[in-house]
């Protein structure tokens, strides 16, 4: 009986031409996915319509000032006036439910007064009454006085503007070295601050640049902050002495007048500001080697 023969398969191998084939394809599969971008959908902001004059048609809340927030106020509707500055007098101003403006010298027709209530301490006014807004939130004389318009855009720009100002207070105050930390804390607390140790010193500084930043961040950006506070420790240490009018600076040992107090200066500001003259700078350096 015969053999059955195997029948063996050949495989060709690659030559160059398919390698080229190969790497053309994985050029295009690439140059493909790089260049497809899936685009990040972008927030967009609703954006209320609004008249011809600018005024934006939306609800607006108002509230009446104070803690207090009775059952019912009602505010004057009628009898109340406001300067008009371009025309320059007075006009007479009135809330009326069919008029179309709520100034009495541009009205036709019959006056129907509408009272104008507050209930539990806040009025909602929707979009469509638009002449009752414009008389709350720009003519009445008791817009900021007695009442006032919510807005919480504004409130949050200025929020946030806050909250970024702290920030960079905050993140300030984490990198003062221990000299300029101790002269801000000087303006803060006085001479107790020659008795805090370095940790307090720093908690207490960022404290300071959270609870009142603004005047944190000036302090910081004031050049003679530390002069003042150079001139504050020396004279605490006897090295400067100070007299009781606040006029003369001398020196503690032995009395000799190193500089006057310009008048309505006060002491220490006028000090730093002379430590930076060419009789200052002497002064300063002698000081400053005594203090080490």
């Amino acid at each position: 009986m015969a053999k059955k023969q195997k029948t063996q398969k050949v495989v060709e191998p690659l030559i160059e031409k398919d390698f080229e084939e190969v790497e053309t394809m994985e050029e295009v599969v690439t140059e493909f996915f790089e260049e497809t971008v899936v685009a990040k959908p972008k927030r967009v902001e609703k954006k209320n319509p609004t008249l011809e004059d600018g005024w934006e048609i939306k609800s607006r809340i108002y509230k009446l000032k104070g803690s207090k927030k009775p059952l019912s106020r009602s505010i004057k509707s009628a009898n109340i006036h406001w300067f008009d500055e371009e025309k320059g007098y007075e006009r007479e101003l009135k809330y009326c439910q069919n008029q179309r403006t709520v100034f009495v010298d541009e009205m036709k027709g019959d006056q129907r007064l509408e009272h104008v209530i507050f209930r539990n301490g806040m009025l909602i006014v929707e979009k469509e009454k638009t002449i009752l807004q414009k008389l709350l939130s720009l003519y009445h004389p008791d817009r900021n006085k007695m009442f006032y318009e919510e807005m919480p855009v504004k409130n949050a720009i200025n929020d946030i503007a806050w909250l970024e100002m702290e920030i960079e207070a905050l993140n300030a105050a984490k990198n003062l070295d221990i000299d300029m930390a101790e002269a801000i804390m000087r303006v803060e607390v006085g001479s107790k601050v020659s008795d805090m140790s370095s940790k307090e010193l720093k908690r207490d500084l960022l404290l300071y640049a959270k609870r009142n930043p603004e005047l944190f961040l000036e302090l910081v950006n004031d050049e003679n902050v530390v002069l003042r506070n150079f001139g504050i420790k020396a004279t605490e240490m006897g090295i400067l002495k100070l007299s009781s009018d606040q006029r003369t600076f001398s020196w503690g040992s032995n009395d000799r007048k190193l500089m006057n107090v310009p008048f309505d200066e006060h002491p220490y500001s006028a000090l730093a500001a002379w430590f930076k003259t060419d009789e200052g700078m002497e002064i300063y350096s002698n000081i400053e080697k005594r203090l080490k």
